[in-house]
């Protein structure tokens, strides 16, 4: 159940990093053609950070998970 809660809140991160990207453009402070705002650039690099980051995380939990099944497949219990 923790493991489950923990997947649930990095894929929240990672979509909150996308957001935090994509906003900007999205909802229109950032004007087309012109150059980044500080608040443009701001969430570029939090919002990819946190995408990065929480992407990364993910990958590895998904790793682990995969060397645990076949850790368990190559040595079943008798139960």
């Amino acid at each position: 159940m923790k493991a489950r809660l923990g997947v649930c809140a990095l894929v929240l991160l990672f979509l909150a990093g996308l957001w935090l990207v994509a906003s900007p453009f999205v909802v229109g402070y950032q004007p087309a053609g012109a150059p980044y705002t500080a608040a443009t650039v701001n969430n570029l690099w939090v919002g990819g950070g946190l995408a990065g980051l929480s992407f990364i995380t993910l990958v590895l939990y998904a790793a682990d998970a995969l060397r645990e099944l076949t850790t368990r497949a190559e040595h079943p219990t008798d139960a």
